[in-house]
């Protein structure tokens, strides 16, 4: 008989454990039953909870990209002014929950699996507008008509400084790396906006 109120418990287990055997392989190559094992457990109780292998990984994505909001939700309440809004947004992305080694896998694995998997399509579709329309709300106030562009460009060196990270290429620390975003919108925000 299952134990009453281990389900979360256990889901979060599972979660946890795809994402730190998706940083140990590199890839989506993993099995239901490594991640099982990871998370103490074994194998039909995770397909128990969550039906298959890509059910586990949306809920691992659904999980970071649930702490990745929160993250900016957070740095946005504490920042005054348009700069500093877009500067906590590009931030938010480096913190290390965020730019860990396993999580940063598992968000180059997810692109992977959002050419595939309609549902991870959705949750990546609305990761990258939220990312744009965050951006672009206050870029808006220091660049004008521009903002669209800038931010589109900012996501895409984001986008790219993980690609990086999880092929192994050696960045400097959290901080650092998010400087390279940083010194571009700080271009951007010299250019002015639109004439």
């Amino acid at each position: 008989m299952p134990k009453l109120g281990m389900e979360p418990i256990r889901r979060a287990a599972l979660v946890k454990a795809t994402i730190d055997e998706i940083g140990a392989v590199g890839n989506l190559d993993v099995t239901v039953a490594r991640i099982a094992k990871r998370a103490g457990m074994s194998s039909a109780l995770a397909h128990h909870y969550f039906g298959g292998k890509e059910q586990i990984f949306l809920a691992a994505m659904r999980h970071t990209l649930t702490l990745y909001g929160a993250e900016v939700r957070g740095a946005l309440s504490m920042a005054q002014g348009p700069r500093a809004r877009v500067e906590a947004v590009i931030r938010a992305g480096f913190t290390r929950a965020n730019f860990r080694r396993e999580v940063v896998a598992a968000w180059l694995n997810f692109y992977v699996l959002a050419q595939t998997l309609p549902e991870a399509q959705r949750l990546l579709t609305v990761y990258q507008g939220r990312l744009q329309s965050n951006l672009t709300h206050d870029l808006r106030k220091l660049v004008g008509s521009r903002a669209p562009d800038v931010a589109f460009r900012l996501a895409g060196l984001i986008d790219g400084l993980y690609l990086r990270q999880a092929l192994g290429t050696v960045l400097p620390r959290n901080e650092a790396v998010a400087d390279q975003v940083i010194a571009l919108l700080d271009l951007e925000i010299t250019k002015g906006p639109a004439t």
